[in-house]
């Protein structure tokens, strides 16, 4: 079996930008740029409308984050507390 391409890899494909498949799909540009760059995870009737605009199913597409985790250096939990 093929793996699932993501949003982006699927805009790649088809020669879409954003704009073009929120226009497709009806939905905002600004969160449609968002998903595509993996830094929205979308409901389940936007993957809908999405995987639609494709001629997809949402089970046909990758979807989820894809920010890399960095170390986040914090205090911890004694910050500020007396012995």
């Amino acid at each position: 079996m093929e793996h699932a391409k993501t949003v982006d890899e699927l805009c790649a494909e088809k020669g879409i930008d954003a704009a073009k498949l929120a226009s497709l799909a009806n939905l905002d540009e600004a969160r449609v740029k968002a998903i595509a760059e993996g830094r929205w995870t979308p409901s389940p009737a936007e993957r809908d409308r999405i995987a639609a605009a494709f001629g997809l199913t949402r089970d046909e597409i990758a979807w989820g984050h894809k920010t890399i985790i960095s170390h986040i250096h914090g205090h911890g939990p004694q910050f500020g507390r007396s012995p």
